[in-house]
């Protein structure tokens, strides 16, 4: 039974302290009963597909490519097998503003079942790590009751067995976290090779082992409630019009003991706080949304399996919406949600044309910093420049340049006979941009230097060319 359960409080007494801290401000460790019903059936079905795509994830490829790869580091970002620089900050940005927009979107509808069935934090907590907890120490009093013991053998292996088998599991995460930020070959290369070629890589795999270990081994349900700004926010999100995991009072009040051959008049909550029981962060629900609430639909489950028992309907506690069960009303479409999907719109449709309209491979020209024209005897004034290409596919090219305008000019490569452009990489060069004095109508003048490869222009790039006076 969870500690919290015993603890006399008063009606609002929830309101002023979060359920895992006594009165003395010190930490209330949980001990929630493992749930049992078709949602929490549904939960692990949905987290068993999440956890095969998270941990498939970095093996996967498209062209070649990983599905996902977040590079901080080299600033290097694959989003299903498409490569994203700096210079494609812009759609990062429209594709993060969007992304948070439809979170807020989200929650403002239906609250916080992301929380309950697809964050991480919550699927490796209660579909693994608790789970791992339950095969080695029992349901909620075995645990109880295995602290409380004095350490035998019995205690030290179930206990040791626990924790190393958290430890492996973290590692396992921390190296799949890491292969979404340094690639899988990259991490297949710091696992396989001697270790002092990769001794920053091993750092991070054990850093990263260390801080899941603590999270999932000690900090737990913390994360919801104090670290994660999400559910803090959810106060400001939600309205009485959201769908929350929600205890109809209209039904369940007063509340009152089930007794035999007597003739029921209250409420049909009978107080058995077997809600309270199951609840991983340690919340009675029946006080209200609450912040620590995720809507792992654990309560839910619980309080169906009691209705069951003494042949009362389903639904006692569900998801609704506090305009529902107060009032009666069905869901509707309310400002702010219209306010909210008008301007989601407008950023997907942004994205979306960034996207259509975005080059494979961008160049970029500068004239050389203090170098001005040189006059040739042939007639034709040349100038410095520094040229970069960024290659964003995975197959590598040759490149040509070419003065695309004005008429009549020519570029000559200083140092090399030819560019040649690497997969996922970038190339510089320097060029000399010749062009006939007759075509030099100002002091400065536009030029237009295209990239081509295998006879095929590929991008182009703007810039200025300095002139004598006419």
């Amino acid at each position: 039974m969870n500690s919290v359960a015993n603890q006399p409080a008063t009606a609002e007494s929830f309101r002023d302290s979060i359920a895992t801290i006594d009165s003395r401000g010190k930490r209330v460790w949980l001990y929630p009963k493992q749930p049992k019903g078709p949602l929490y059936d549904a939960r692990k079905w949905v987290s068993y597909a999440l956890l095969t795509l998270l941990f498939a994830g970095p093996w996967l490829r498209v062209n070649e490519l990983p599905v996902l790869m977040l590079n901080v580091v080299e600033r290097k970002f694959i989003i299903f097998g498409q490569i994203f620089w700096p210079q494609d900050f812009f759609i990062l940005l429209l594709g993060t503003l969007a992304f948070v927009l439809f979170v807020i979107l989200f929650t403002v509808v239906y609250g916080r079942i992301f929380c309950g069935w697809v964050c991480p934090q919550t699927i490796f907590l209660e579909m693994v790590f608790r789970r791992v907890e339950y095969l080695f120490e029992g349901d909620a009093p075995q645990q109880k009751a295995l602290d409380k013991a004095d350490w035998t053998w019995n205690k030290i292996g179930r206990k040791t067995g626990k924790h190393a088998v958290f430890v492996l599991i973290s590692f396992l995460i921390a190296n799949t976290f890491l292969a979404y930020i340094i690639g899988s070959d990259a991490l297949t290369r710091i696992v396989t090779d001697p270790p002092r070629q990769h001794l920053g890589g091993l750092t991070a795999m054990v850093l990263f082992t260390g801080v899941f270990y603590a999270v999932f081994a000690r900090f737990r349900e913390q994360v919801c409630t104090i670290a994660c700004p999400y559910g803090r926010l959810q106060g400001v999100m939600m309205d009485k019009d959201t769908v929350v995991v929600a205890y109809d009072y209209q039904r369940g009040e007063p509340r009152a003991k089930q007794r035999k051959n007597q003739l029921r008049t209250a409420g049909d909550c009978i107080d058995c706080k077997q809600c309270v029981q199951v609840c991983p962060t340690g919340i009675d629900i029946r006080n209200g949304t609450q912040l620590e609430c995720v809507n792992c639909t654990a309560c839910i489950d619980a309080c169906n399996n009691i209705m069951a028992l003494i042949e009362k309907p389903p639904g006692l506690i569900r998801y609704d919406s506090e305009t529902h069960i107060a009032e009666g009303t069905r869901f509707r479409v309310t400002g702010r949600i219209k306010a909210y999907s008008g301007v989601l719109l407008v950023l997907v449709a942004a994205m979306v044309a960034l996207l259509v309209t975005r080059a494979n491979v961008e160049a970029t020209v500068l004239r050389t910093p203090g170098q001005l024209y040189q006059k040739t005897a042939r007639g034709t004034v040349t100038n410095l420049y520094n040229v970069s290409v960024i290659n964003k596919t995975n197959r590598a090219m040759p490149l040509e340049l070419r003065v695309l305008e004005p008429a009549g000019g020519t570029v000559q490569l200083v140092g090399q006979s030819g560019l040649r452009l690497p997969a996922q990489g970038m190339v510089e060069g320097v060029f000399f941009a010749e062009l006939p004095r007759t075509t030099l109508l100002r002091t400065s003048n536009k030029i237009r230097v295209g990239v081509y490869s295998g006879g095929r222009l590929i991008t182009e790039a703007n810039t200025k060319f300095l002139a004598p006076p006419q």
